[in-house]
């Protein structure tokens, strides 16, 4: 069965949805995106797209930081979306890929006066992490927000995460986290990341140069709702060292414990108390089984 990417404006065959080489965007990095996540409920025989309206109103956002005007509302992203998945029939997890991109065929990295054009593709997808991690404090520093901002989810900034990554496996570190110029943490390679001190919950504040992540935002509110309290504010690179329990959080990574930082243990089991009851509920929220959350999945089949 064909797979289908929506592109300008039209369903068409993944096979042929293809760029011209001068596209601005390949050439200069200059497109914004979103990753967001679909869970097959296999006993409902639904598909769920989670947090899409917050997903494309983050698009919106970024959007506004590269010069580009959206050609859809809100409503209209999402039924677009919806479309695709039904036309591809999935049965199983699936990533959807949306992205806002400079399509103009010229040199030089003006983004005004350059086309947007927009496009999704989606692909089926399982757990990103297989396990408890380990990581690394990376030797690259996050970009800043008067440099790229993080806050924007621009694809030329993933430039900085593939040098962070990349260098953490080479290492023998499944992935790394991230300080900003002034030695802050801030994220991981693509990951938002919270520490449990003292069974509280403590990550990054948005103004601490990271990616505002929609997962982050969840995990906040679902922490809230098992009564742990939550702060978020600087963090210094040995409180990562001191933390009872540590985990990262992302579209990608989803929920996932990590079990060292820079060799050092994080605690003695691999995944905390706090870690699994935060966890747990995620994974019954995104596939639709919990109905306090159910606003958050948009279901695919009619």
């Amino acid at each position: 069965m064909a797979e289908y990417v929506f592109m300008n404006g039209e369903y068409v065959e993944a096979d042929k949805a293809v760029i011209p080489v001068r596209t601005h965007a390949f050439l200069y990095g200059t497109s914004v995106f979103e990753g967001i996540r679909a869970y097959y409920n296999k006993d409902e025989n639904q598909l769920y797209a989670f947090r899409v309206k917050e997903h494309y109103e983050r698009l919106l956002r970024s959007a506004k930081v590269m010069w580009m005007k959206s050609p859809y509302t809100l409503e209209e992203y999402a039924q677009i979306t919806r479309d695709l998945l039904r036309k591809n029939a999935y049965q199983t997890d699936v990533y959807i890929r949306p992205t806002l991109y400079k399509s103009s065929q010229k040199v030089g990295p003006t983004l005004t006066d350059n086309e947007d054009s927009f496009l999704i593709f989606t692909t089926p997808f399982g757990d990103y992490f297989d396990g408890a991690l380990k990581l690394c404090v990376s030797s690259w520093r996050r970009t800043s927000d008067n440099a790229i901002p993080p806050r924007a989810k621009v694809s030329g900034a993933y430039a900085n995460s593939a040098l962070i990554k990349t260098d953490a496996h080479e290492a023998g570190f499944d992935d790394a986290v991230v300080l900003s110029e002034s030695g802050q943490v801030t994220e991981g390679s693509a990951m938002n990341i919270f520490l449990v001190m003292n069974g509280t919950l403590v990550t990054s504040s948005t103004t601490d140069d990271i990616l505002v992540g929609v997962t982050r935002n969840t995990v906040i509110e679902l922490a809230r709702e098992l009564g742990i309290p939550v702060k978020e504010r600087p963090i210094d690179r040995t409180e990562l060292y001191a933390a009872d329990e540590v985990f990262c959080c992302g579209t990608g990574a989803q929920i996932v414990p990590v079990e060292s930082i820079d060799h050092r243990e994080v605690s003695n089991e691999k995944v905390g108390a706090i870690t699994k009851q935060i966890q747990s509920l995620y994974f019954d929220v995104v596939r639709g089984k919990v109905e306090k959350y159910k606003e958050w999945c948009m279901p695919v089949y009619d």
